[in-house]
């Protein structure tokens, strides 16, 4: 019986940091992502490297190449983190690695680009 209460605890516990985080993390569409991102002046950030970023990216992004460990979180620590973050990579992997990140960092809304890069051309 003690098992069972603990797996429940467990279970309520893991599952109850996933929905508040999935409540800071929201995955658009294309369509819906570049409206948001055309209309209003937003913390862009592309999560690409240095090398990828200049070979095109969203007009106004800044780039903070996610494998630089270092420079990564000292970067994003810059921006305001009451105000909604919307990043993007290539194709959507490092992007949701990121928005985790981020709501760890005290982040309280992060807007993921689904699929990424890749379909905005």
């Amino acid at each position: 019986m003690k098992n069972v209460l603990k797996i429940m605890f467990l279970s309520g516990f893991f599952f109850g940091a996933r929905a508040q985080e999935s409540k800071k993390i929201e995955v658009l569409d294309r369509t819906t992502y570049k409206e948001a991102v055309s209309n209003n002046k937003v913390q862009l950030v592309d999560v690409r490297t240095p090398k990828e970023f200049k070979n095109g990216h969203i007009e106004g992004a800044i780039n903070i190449d996610f494998f630089s460990k270092d420079l990564f979180e000292e970067s994003f620590e810059k921006l305001n983190k009451d105000l909604p973050v919307y990043i993007y990579c290539r194709s959507g992997g490092r992007s949701q690695v990121t928005a985790r990140k981020l709501v760890k960092m005290g982040f309280s809304k992060i807007y993921d680009l689904k699929g990424g890069f890749l379909i905005w051309k």
